[in-house]
């Protein structure tokens, strides 16, 4: 859940993003499926990176339910697509997502919310199995902010800003602000944060480890496409095992974590790729998966 705070709120009246324009980029469809928030692609050069690029530059990416009904089926398609090996999600220059459509909530009651287990299937993007790698350029606000941090990495344009202010429009986060930016940042950054509104900038957040490279601007959905291909050109299925095993840490005891990896570990021998791999590297040559 999160929020226009009143500064972006005044520049939704006047943005007007226009599309990143990256190389080697085609439309996706699939299923005669049509997006009207989001732009759905390929990219890199071997066209097996996903991207998702927010679209509702009028108001600065403000995340609606129709929105993020349609990342989750984009996220499908890609799950489905076996040239797909990781997911670049980003938004416009001025804002990856500036916080949710509080029109949309304003006049939601507490019956309609509880009842209908509001915004439970924005947590969509956190069930991946593909890695996706959040591109944030400008705000990620409230909902922006929780969308990037369901991400699996995150980087981070100069002139960002991440901020859960909710709090100044009389509601707390509501899709994992208060949970994962205290298990990214700390307790006492992240209750400062959710408690006064308060943002941080791209240099604070990688110091706190909320972001793991900040790039400039012009460069960031580039490096982020790189990082996809890196990820793309391992096995995704043993790729897919090694993200289980990163999110359990913040599940599950050091033990019971050390015990799943180990699991999972032992779990790539039954794997025709786990042997390429070695024979690769004892060969000195490149392994060529096969998603085995």
């Amino acid at each position: 859940m999160a929020l226009l705070c009143r500064s972006a709120a005044l520049l939704c009246k006047s943005s007007r993003a226009a599309p990143l324009a990256v190389s080697a980029a085609h439309k996706y469809t699939t299923g005669g499926v049509t997006y009207d928030y989001i732009v759905v692609e390929k990219r890199g050069e071997k066209q097996n990176v996903g991207f998702i690029q927010l679209n509702r530059p009028k108001v600065l990416n403000a995340l609606c339910d129709g929105l993020m009904l349609e990342v989750g089926k984009a996220l499908d398609a890609f799950e489905a697509d076996k040239d797909i090996g990781a997911v670049v999600i980003t938004g416009s220059d001025r804002a990856f997502a500036a916080g949710a459509d509080i029109k949309e909530m304003q006049n939601r009651t507490f019956q309609e919310c509880y009842g209908g287990n509001f915004l439970a299937h924005w947590n969509r993007v956190s069930m991946s199995k593909k890695p996706v790698i959040a591109a944030v350029n400008g705000f990620a606000l409230g909902g922006g902010c929780e969308l990037a941090m369901m991400c699996d990495i995150i980087y981070a344009g100069e002139k960002a800003h991440f901020g859960q202010p909710e709090i100044l429009l009389g509601t707390i986060p509501g899709a994992g602000g208060t949970q994962r930016l205290t298990r990214a940042v700390g307790k006492s950054l992240a209750m400062e944060m959710v408690l006064t509104g308060d943002r941080i900038n791209a240099q604070e957040a990688k110091q706190a480890g909320l972001v793991s490279k900040v790039c400039p601007v012009d460069q960031l959905v580039p490096e982020a496409i790189k990082c996809g291909e890196k990820i793309a050109a391992n096995s995704k299925l043993v790729s897919a095992m090694a993200k289980e095993a990163v999110n359990a840490a913040y599940e599950l005891t050091l033990a019971e974590g050390n015990r799943l990896e180990k699991r999972l570990f032992h779990s790539t021998f039954a794997t025709e790729d786990r042997k390429e791999g070695m024979t690769a590297f004892v060969e000195k040559r490149k392994a060529d998966f096969q998603d085995k």
